[in-house]
């Protein structure tokens, strides 16, 4: 390195390195060769390959190559294929929507806010607003990366990050006995699958059936052409799972597991069986984004003959019976199962889940085989003849296995979230359903009457310890006149009267407790000149109640509140309380009984 005056550079103590005047900026790259072709190798083992060449505007090409290649690479957040996918299907329309312009931009510099606006009325004329939603964010996610970030002003992009949550209303999970009716009969059908397999009609000899495990193929010389059809099912039913035997075992390892069926989809066949009562399985929880992809479970095995109730009993099971179809593909994937061709072969076994996590299986045609019925009123009524049929989806399936968990476990999150984290478990799962919101109300409404009797029975042991039953409580209706009270009662406090201050029931000395403390003294008298600021301060207490935690507001509050509501109120008539109402001045004298340091 030279510098202006020809000298060479040198450093030495005191004398940095020359730098540069000006800020640096690394050149742009010119990216002429660019492959049109997109390769996507997604976390959970599926692969393709997106062609954008195919994409009308050949001018934008290049561009969404290398935008879409950051999209969906190792670093991006479409880690599944499915997710890439439908980002693609985004991404396919949002450039047939320019290139039908009146005016298509050839580059993206030549794009303007007319073709943008054109785009959402698109949008909003076919798809629902949770939709529009998403495609827009896709589309700012796909124009916010290079080179896209400096072809495209800012104003443009800027147009596609709208602001807002996405209010896809969650479906709620099944009522108890709708979980229970599904449950039985996705049991019911494994049981059937179990016995099936364990014992072949004698309707089909050794030698065929030896074939079939050799091969995945049957045989049908000599069968009716009509009747090849049926005739390889049976047979293979004899070996195999089948496609019709997808339903209940997904419902009922969903059930058993509390796993997505997403999951349960990809469950591999490696595993460790730990003493015999638990077995090990690495699963796959899709997740946005790269990372954490990849986890450890523990299934409890069970008693021997309990398989199809506990989650790794039932892994067990039909990796056991699926090991004749594993036996015959080379992956040697947990799902296998006999695939038949029509009534002309080739038959063949495969793995369902491998291209695509479609089952192909229509889950209305097994609730409709098992008679299965919504309530007649959600969640409270058992179904009448009329009721419709109950729809079978896997994630309201696990929604209902959640809010279970979260019960059984008394409403603990923490111990609870098993598959999710604690804010998922509780936003897409908890919040919002109504057999979750019915719990909850009927814990909060145990929870309040215990602490309403815990400090009832607070005020009745402090009045006895001073020789009293209940609060001297003093109605007009008793005859006695003003005059009487106050002579038996002449010293005032904040809410009630006092016989003698200055000779405390239980020390004898001078008062000096809190006034809230008056409500559970035997000095304290009450009579209908009070009422009104007892209104008052019930008011002030309940005010008060949502601006402090339930425990401190019982702990502080509620003995005082307790003795009011159902010592002192019940021995006035209602037209006494009434126009002690119509006398509230709107002071109700808390500050009185609080630190000084709450007034600051």
């Amino acid at each position: 390195m030279s510098t202006a005056s020809g000298h060479r550079g040198t450093t030495g103590p005191n004398r940095p390195a020359r730098l540069p005047t000006g800020q640096y900026s690394r050149p742009d790259e010119e990216r002429d060769d660019v492959s049109l072709l997109v390769p996507f190798i997604g976390e959970d083992g599926r692969r393709t390959t997106f062609d954008v060449g195919t994409l009308p505007l050949p001018g934008w090409h290049v561009p969404i190559a290398q935008s879409w290649a950051a999209r969906v690479g190792p670093a991006g957040s479409l880690r599944t294929l499915s997710s890439a996918s439908g980002g693609w299907t985004i991404v396919v329309r949002f450039l047939r929507s320019l290139a039908a312009s009146l005016e298509p931009p050839a580059q993206p510099s030549d794009l303007r806010r007319r073709h943008l606006d054109a785009y959402r009325r698109d949008l909003e004329a076919t798809c629902n607003p949770s939709s529009v939603l998403k495609s827009h964010r896709a589309i700012a996610l796909l124009l916010d990366q290079p080179p896209f970030a400096k072809l495209v002003a800012e104003e443009l992009r800027a147009l596609f990050r709208i602001r807002g949550r996405n209010n896809r209303a969650f479906a709620a999970g099944y009522s108890d006995r709708e979980f229970r009716t599904i449950v039985t009969a996705a049991r019911t059908d494994v049981a059937a699958i179990r016995e099936r397999l364990a014992a072949p009609v004698p309707e089909f000899d050794s030698e065929m059936i030896e074939a079939l495990l050799r091969t995945g193929s049957v045989a049908v010389d000599g069968v009716p052409f009509l009747d090849r059809v049926t005739h390889r099912r049976r047979l293979a039913e004899q070996v195999f799972i089948t496609r019709g035997d997808l339903i209940p075992l997904l419902a009922l390892f969903v059930a058993t597991t509390g796993w997505n069926v997403e999951t349960i989809k990809e469950l591999p066949s490696e595993h460790r069986v730990i003493e015999g009562v638990a077995v090990e399985v690495p699963i796959l929880k899709r997740r946005r984004g790269p990372g954490r992809w990849h986890r450890t479970v523990t299934w409890e095995i069970g008693k021997a003959g309990q398989e199809l109730r506990t989650p790794g009993g039932l892994y067990l099971l039909m990796h056991r019976l699926m090991a004749p179809a594993r036996a015959l593909l080379v992956e040697a994937p947990y799902w296998a199962m006999w695939s038949g061709a029509g009534r002309s072969g080739p038959d063949r076994v495969t793995n369902p889940f491998a291209d695509s996590l479609n089952t192909e299986t229509s889950n209305g045609e097994w609730a409709a085989k098992h008679c299965l019925r919504a309530d007649s009123a959600p969640h409270h009524d058992a179904p009448s003849p009329d009721t419709q049929q109950l729809s079978l989806n896997f994630g309201r399936l696990k929604k209902s296995v959640d809010v279970r968990r979260t019960r059984a476990l008394g409403g603990h999150l923490p111990s609870a979230a098993r598959s999710n984290t604690v804010p998922v478990l509780f936003s897409n799962y908890l919040a919002g359903d109504p057999t979750t919101i019915d719990w909850a109300q009927s814990i909060m409404s145990d929870a309040v009457a215990d602490a309403e009797r815990s400090a009832w029975s607070a005020h009745e042991r402090a009045l006895e310890s001073m020789g009293r039953q209940r609060l001297d409580v003093r109605p007009s209706a008793e005859g006695k006149s003003d005059a009487a009270v106050r002579s038996t009662a002449p010293e005032a406090t904040a809410w009630t009267s006092c016989l003698d201050h200055a000779h405390h029931p239980l020390t004898g000395r001078r008062c000096s407790q809190s006034f809230l403390a008056c409500f559970h003294c035997a000095n304290s008298v009450i009579t209908s000149e009070h009422l009104p600021r007892l209104l008052e301060l019930l008011d002030a207490l309940e005010r008060r109640r949502i601006q402090l935690p339930s425990d401190a507001w019982w702990r502080r509050y509620g003995p005082a509140w307790t003795a009011i509501r159902h010592d002192v109120l019940p021995r006035f008539t209602e037209g006494e309380v009434q126009a002690a109402t119509e006398e509230t001045t709107g002071d109700a004298l808390l500050d009185l009984v609080e630190p000084g340091w709450e007034h600051l």
